[in-house]
Parts: structure tokens; sequence; C-alpha cells
């Protein structure tokens, strides 16, 4: 597999997704809806709470949420297990890291802070305008999850 190719596959995907409305944790999964072979409608509905900081409430970026779900799907088994858990947080811990390296953060209200001056958690998202995504952080979040995860999966089949 050509990973940087499927990487910018991926990537172009989901910043399309991101632009069409979905956001931004549904964008990072629906990416790899076909990889794990999840069709795209029930993703959409599984990460569909993870948007803007689980619920639009600025806590754990969707972004990275997206990813963490995705982990989910990629450490294989049989529930319960304590070492397939083990595993799984492993994993977490692991995408956790490599997110912030590269923000300073996990939390969606400190990633948005120096671009959007009220960080709104009304539940009623923003319209999504020319002037939405010159403000926001969330394509780039969007972008760097999925690159983030893509090299993830590059690592640990090299392992």
């Amino acid at each position: 597999m050509d990973w940087q190719e499927e990487t910018e596959k991926r990537v172009a995907k989901g910043v399309a997704l991101f632009k069409q409305g979905y956001n931004c944790s549904q964008s990072v999964t629906l990416a790899f809806a076909d990889w794990y072979g999840v069709p795209e409608d029930m993703m959409a509905h599984l990460s569909a709470s993870f948007g803007g900081g689980m619920g639009r409430m600025r806590e754990t970026c969707g972004t990275a949420s997206g990813m963490f779900m995705l982990a989910g799907l990629q450490v294989g088994g049989e529930y319960p297990n304590q070492n397939l858990k083990a595993e799984n947080y492993r994993v977490v811990q692991r995408l956790a890291a490599m997110f912030r390296e590269e923000t300073g953060s996990l939390i969606c209200r400190e990633l948005l802070r120096g671009y959007v001056k009220d960080i709104s958690t009304n539940p009623t998202p923003d319209a999504r305008t020319d002037e939405y995504y010159k403000k926001r952080p969330c394509v780039r979040m969007v972008e760097l999850a999925i690159r983030t995860y893509m090299q993830y999966l590059k690592d640990d089949t090299e392992d």
C-alpha cells in the first residue's frame, strides 16, 4: 500500500465531509468507514455525539474522539477481555500523545482559543459559512487527526 497516497485520499474525504456539514468527529470516523466495513449511516450516528468537544460542550476535541473510536475498531478481539481493554487504552493514549504533541491540547475550547471570541456551548451549531471556516481550526484538526491515525496504522503494520 502507498501510505502517502492513502493518507491524502482519506484527508481529502474527511475535509470534504466536514465542509458538507458533518461534525468534526463524524468527518474523521466516516473517512475510515470503508476501512472497517462499517456502513456510513451507522458510523455517522455512532460519532454524532462527539462533535464540538462532546455535544458542543467544548471538552475533548471531536477529531480526537473520532480517532479513539477508530482505535476500538482496530484493536480486535472479543470483549469482555482485560488484555484487549489494556491494549485499546495503550492505543488511545498513544494517539492522544501524538495529537497533543501537534496541538498542545486535546480540549476543544483550548484549541478554539485565539480563533473564536465567544466559545459557546449552546447546543445549536453555528452556520457553516466562509467566515465560519476562516475563524476555526476545525478543518485543520480533522486533517491532523486523520494524518495521525494513518501514521498509527502505518507504524502498527510495520511493527
